[in-house]
């Protein structure tokens, strides 16, 4: 319900009804009161038509949910300027320039701050004109132009409303456009009067003299005081809306045009037709943005960047949906991307894509910060690599290892998988060390890397069930040494490991062990997902219930492979004792 009420106060805001667009932007702020982009919206829009105040506190209320949203600052500064706070305006807009530098609208909203607080204060307005200037103050001024017939067109005319502005903004300015005849009847519509127009007077209407009166007595006329002839007012530059129509009707078809081509692959007929659609109508930044896609797809990534960066100058003009300003920065992004070389070249890329977030969180633009980021730590992973200096940081590590600094030996074996990664011994001599320092989760990790890295490397094996072994997990790592024989069935140091686990489980079995170990080494086992799917295994329980209480079916059991490996499963793990 916010999102609809917030696009038809967009839209509004677009065709500059100002004031419907404040009431849709207050309706959304009543179903969203902490969306900061609603308060910004709205400050926007009566800033507008200048309620300045209230834009004010719309822009604080921003920058208070906001602080690190740099376009708050630009709202608060318009505000403080309309208001004639130039010191304020120059304060807010370098604080959003801090957060940033590169936006141009911060810019040219501070040079217009420090160039009013550098101005000359005005000299107040005779009392006359100050006080039928303030009649061009209120609302009430456009609801009433627009609801006459005499005046409503006026509204479409930019000369017209840029001289109603200039009023607004400074009500001595009047007496410069009472020569314009749609000013006097705005005038006269304000004050409640009818002016009479002096083309509409009753001299103009006059029948002129006879030719033939002319010709007896031109002497007479010459004598005749003639009035100072009014001037013509100058002729308008109106735009003619259906031409507008007209264009932006073609616009739209040579995007459509472009788009088909686009999805044919014609990726030169598409920037053509999308070129045609920028020249019909400069106001849908759309065909920059379609076009920019198409330099991607080219391989063109500096003509898409600088489409991309005319979008979003355009877009802040026209004060375009944040969508599409995010998906101009998201294509800049991509393009950056597709144009990096080392890990710093994505550094821009990744702030592009930030940007775009900030202007409207989407899927698309995260999952491509997400893989531009991962990209730039591959990028800095593989700039790092180097053999030789990881050989010299292992040596460095052994060194402080013999020398039992096992601390240090951690930071150069560490040093070293920076440089060489896919090295299986640094990740064997850090498990060592990370053994002898009792940081078991963090060596069993660092062996199962190593047999990831190498399956046939013994050290990994005999590290990962030394791990198992001091942890009490003695039925892994029996396992873990049972698949390191596998590939060296002669290493001593792993049939020594399997020798003491099966020594251990079977004290289990005895009995001597401790009530306390046993029970700490089941409750161990009881957080494996192997066991705990034996145990709720329902014809493993009725084996188990059979081991204790019926002899001989158990016998015919133990003869099943797949029953009697589980079995011994459950006596590694210390949860069943043979006797």
């Amino acid at each position: 319900m916010a999102d609809e009420a917030k696009a038809k106060g967009n839209a509004a805001f677009s065709a500059g009804r100002f004031e419907e667009a404040a009431r849709h932007f207050t309706d959304a702020i009543a179903l969203a009161p902490g969306n900061h982009v609603l308060y910004s919206n709205r400050s926007a829009a009566l800033a507008s038509v200048h309620r300045y105040s209230e834009a004010l506190a719309d822009a604080e209320k921003t920058v208070e949910l906001k602080p690190d949203w740099a376009k708050g600052y630009s709202r608060l500064g318009a505000a403080h300027l309309g208001l004639g706070d130039a010191a304020s305006a120059v304060a807010a807009y370098e604080k959003g320039l801090a957060l940033d530098p590169s936006n141009e609208g911060l810019k040219a909203g501070l040079a217009d701050a420090k160039k009013a607080a550098a101005a000359p204060p005005r000299r107040p307005p005779p009392a006359g004109a100050d006080a039928i200037g303030q009649m061009f103050q209120g609302p009430e001024l456009w609801s009433k132009i627009a609801s006459d017939p005499g005046t409503r067109a006026y509204l479409e005319q930019p000369d017209f409303m840029q001289m109603l502005r200039e009023v607004q903004r400074n009500p001595s300015s009047l007496n410069m456009y009472l020569s314009d005849p749609r000013m006097m009847q705005v005038l006269g519509l304000m004050l409640n009067i009818k002016i009479q127009r002096p083309e509409t007077s009753e001299s103009s209407r006059s029948s002129p003299t006879p030719p033939s009166q002319e010709q007896e007595h031109p002497e007479t006329r010459a004598r005749e005081a003639e009035p100072e002839p009014q001037p013509e007012p100058e002729p308008m530059e109106v735009t003619d809306e259906k031409e507008r129509k007209d264009r932006k009707s073609a616009a739209q078809k040579e995007k459509e045009a472009g788009n088909a081509a686009y999805k044919k692959k014609d990726f030169e007929t598409a920037i053509q037709h999308y070129t045609k659609a920028m020249e019909l109508d400069d106001e849908d930044i759309s065909y920059l943005t379609n076009r920019a896609a198409v330099y991607i797809e080219i391989g063109k990534y500096d003509e898409c960047i600088k489409d991309c960066d005319k979008a979003v100058e355009r877009g802040r003009e026209l004060r375009a949906d944040f969508k599409m300003v995010s998906r101009a920065l998201t294509r800049k992004g991509t393009a950056l991307v597709k144009l990096a070389k080392t890990s710093k070249d994505y550094d821009i890329a990744i702030e592009t894509f930030q940007k775009a977030l900030t202007e409207h969180r989407n899927p698309d633009t995260l999952k491509r910060l997400n893989e531009a980021e991962r990209a730039k730590k591959e990028l800095e992973q593989q700039e790092y690599y180097d053999p030789k200096l990881a050989d010299e940081e292992r040596e460095k590590g052994n060194e402080f290892f013999k020398e039992q600094k096992y601390p240090d030996a951690v930071k150069h074996y560490t040093e070293a998988l920076r440089r060489n990664p896919k090295d299986p011994r640094v990740y064997s001599n850090r498990a060592a060390c990370y053994t002898k320092l009792a940081a078991l989760p963090e060596g069993l990790k660092d062996a199962e890397k190593c047999i990831e890295l190498d399956p046939t490397f013994s050290k990994g094996y005999t590290r990962k069930g030394a791990i198992q072994f001091f942890m009490k997990e003695y039925d892994k790592a029996m396992e873990t040494y049972q698949a390191g024989l596998k590939h060296d069935p002669n290493n001593p140091e792993l049939l020594d490991g399997v020798k003491r686990c099966i020594e251990q489980i079977n004290k289990a079995n005895r009995g001597e062990v401790s009530q306390e170990e046993l029970q700490e080494r089941q409750n161990k086992a009881m957080q494996d997902p192997e066991i705990q799917n034996i145990l709720t295994d329902p014809i493993m329980r009725q084996v188990l219930i059979d081991l204790q209480e019926n002899p001989r079916a158990s016998q015919e059991h133990l003869k099943n492979p797949g029953v009697m490996q589980k079995i011994q499963k459950l006596i590694s793990a210390g949860i069943v004792q043979m006797r």
